[in-house]
């Protein structure tokens, strides 16, 4: 499965690298895209796993980013 999220209110470049690279441990991810200038992640995972992977990674862009919302795009 995957999804696409609105980071709304990220405003560090640096940051969404940050972020991507924490993002990619998570066990049972298959791909995640951090893009900074469309503001959006990426996220890939299987089925049964999906929502831990989701939940983690939110996670991971609030410890960055505390300000940031992470909403469907």
């Amino acid at each position: 499965m995957k999804k696409v999220y609105k980071l709304e209110g990220l405003d560090c470049a640096h940051c969404a690298g940050k972020i991507e690279e924490k993002i990619k441990k998570i066990d049972g991810l298959k791909s995640v895209v951090v893009n900074f200038m469309t503001a959006k992640m990426t996220l890939e995972a299987d089925d049964d796993k999906f929502d831990t992977v989701f939940t983690e990674a939110k996670k991971i862009v609030n410890e960055f980013e505390p300000d940031v919302n992470v909403v469907k795009a």
